[in-house]
């Protein structure tokens, strides 16, 4: 089965999280696909973080190392469905194509995100959460 991760499971990942061991259970044989913007929203969140002092300059090229070897599928995105998807419930484009993504796979989506899982509930996309 595909299950469609979102940005910020790949970083809670690679720079080790409290989320991180949850989110590899929860993926644990399954397929891992994201719309083909993943690694550009990567590398943005990770030069974010370095601008926010969050991350060092020399953490950034670390953790889209570690990223590298998360096997995941990157896929087309339809960004004419997905911007009516932001137009929708007034969201970001690149939140709206992990949506678009689940969507045209049917498959469904793992996200840190409160807001994006608001609006994937309401769009009737199935979540992968802990059950404990």
């Amino acid at each position: 089965m595909n299950i469609v991760a979102d940005t910020n499971t790949f970083i809670a990942v690679a720079l080790n999280e409290p989320e991180k061991k949850l989110l590899i259970r929860l993926t644990e044989g399954y397929d891992l696909v994201a719309p083909e913007v993943l690694p550009f929203e990567i590398g943005n969140a990770l030069t974010a973080m370095m601008k926010k002092s969050v991350l060092q300059k020399d953490e950034v090229a670390l953790a889209w190392e570690k990223v590298q070897h998360i096997p995941v599928d990157l896929r087309p995105t339809d960004i004419r469905s997905a911007l009516k998807i932001a137009a929708a419930y007034n969201i970001y484009a690149y939140d709206a194509y992990f949506l678009e993504c689940a969507i045209s796979l049917r498959s469904p989506l793992l996200t840190l995100d409160r807001g994006m899982k608001r609006v994937a509930r309401d769009m009737g996309i199935a979540l992968l959460e802990s059950t404990k």
